[in-house]
């Protein structure tokens, strides 16, 4: 039984796990968990054909600033790129992979896709929601974020048959995870960075889980070569994060590298690369557990049940 956290818009944690996390006990004695993500947002990303007062200026992959009060029709077309081409390409790497991954995806996205959306649940992925819009929700009123949780929960499941029981805002708000408990329905949420294992959180009276997700071994880095300019460069920086997690496993402090991709930055050509040559590399070990958020979730409620 684990004891349950404050919930950090009321209380800070600085000290989670401390000196000794737990040992997670991954399926099949695993010495690492590996969580890929791909987000899918085209459609769902600010422009004014969507209501909004100007165009994306984040992560657009080309390093066009946000124009107000205008379309930006390359911004526009980069996203377009994901769901006609680079999620088809990711799609098809990880299938030859035999993974199954955790699709992120915004609910406008997928209704603007439902081929694409088809094959997600087709091919036995995990249908994560993303939000209703691409957006940051730190700004919005906190009714109006209520009205898209609500959005995107019926539009995911209507498209996909089933209701998504894991949730990934990414630019959460102070409301954000109360508004999801409130909603009811999931079994987690991905908006933390804040540890390397699940933990839970106590929100008013109930328990609820968090699945850390990851900014850093993360295909955003692709954006303006802030980070990465070659798929080489991807895998060798997954690489050693892998290496480093795969030490800490064999030394007895198993954990989980959640990797997040997206389909217009890892689905060009020569980017898709080395994400080929890192599931090569991952695939010459034995002793890893590639696993969906959703796997993750149900493990650690069974191996880990809150106490309250």
């Amino acid at each position: 039984m684990v004891h349950p956290r404050p919930d950090p818009m009321i209380s800070r944690d600085f000290i989670g796990y401390g000196e000794h996390p737990p040992d997670p006990e991954w399926p099949g004695d695993a010495k690492i968990a590996v969580n890929f993500n791909l987000n899918v947002e085209g459609g769902g990303e600010l422009t004014v054909v969507n209501g909004d007062d100007r165009s994306e200026g984040n992560l657009n992959d080309i390093g066009t600033p946000a124009k107000v009060g205008i379309r930006a029709p390359m911004v526009e077309s980069s996203f377009e790129f994901g769901s006609r081409r680079g999620a088809w390409r990711v799609l098809n790497v990880f299938r030859d992979f035999k993974i199954s991954i955790s699709i992120l995806a915004v609910a406008r996205s997928l209704e603007l896709a439902p081929e694409l959306t088809r094959a997600f649940v087709e091919r036995g992925h995990e249908v994560v929601s993303h939000g209703y819009r691409w957006i940051d929700y730190c700004y919005v009123p906190e009714e109006v974020e209520r009205q898209h949780i609500a959005l995107a929960t019926e539009a995911i499941t209507r498209l996909t048959g089933s209701r998504p029981i894991g949730w990934m805002t990414g630019r959460a708000g102070p409301n954000t995870r109360r508004l999801h408990i409130e909603a009811g329905g999931i079994l987690y949420d991905r908006d933390s960075l804040a540890d390397e294992l699940p933990y839970w959180l106590m929100m008013k009276d109930q328990p609820h889980l968090v699945i850390p997700y990851s900014y850093e071994t993360n295909d955003n880095r692709f954006n303006l070569n802030s980070g990465f300019s070659t798929g080489a460069q991807f895998f060798e920086y997954m690489c050693d994060a892998f290496d480093t997690l795969y030490q800490e496993g064999a030394n007895g402090s198993p954990k989980l590298l959640s990797i997040g991709l997206h389909d217009r930055l890892i689905g060009r050509p020569a980017r898709c690369a080395g994400l080929i040559k890192l599931l090569d590399y991952m695939r010459s070990f034995n002793d890893v557990w590639f696993c969906t958020g959703s796997d993750v979730a149900h493990h650690w409620r069974h191996k880990f049940p809150p106490s309250y």
